[in-house]
């Protein structure tokens, strides 16, 4: 079997420290002017803090007025749905 190294090995025998960061700096510089779409820098959604979304369902007139029911007189769903 051949004796492999990596491109980073290389770098790090071949060039000093000052030297391999240039490079790195420069190869990171020149894929990003080569580079259309994929994860870049700033891009995405931003995440909303403090937002709470509206939660919604399709239900019947008569569903709703029960959900709402329910809700004005605290009651125990678990309970309901007992059975027995």
């Amino acid at each position: 079997m051949r004796n492999t190294i990596t491109t980073k090995e290389l770098i790090e025998k071949r060039m000093s420290k000052e030297q391999a960061e240039e490079f790195y700096a420069q190869t990171d510089a020149e894929v990003q002017e080569i580079l259309w779409g994929g994860k870049r820098a700033n891009a995405g959604r931003k995440p909303k803090t403090g937002v709470v979304l509206k939660f919604q369902i399709r239900v019947s007139e008569k569903e709703k007025e029960f959900i709402n029911y329910a809700r004005n007189h605290n009651l125990n769903y678990d309970d309901l749905m007992q059975e027995g």
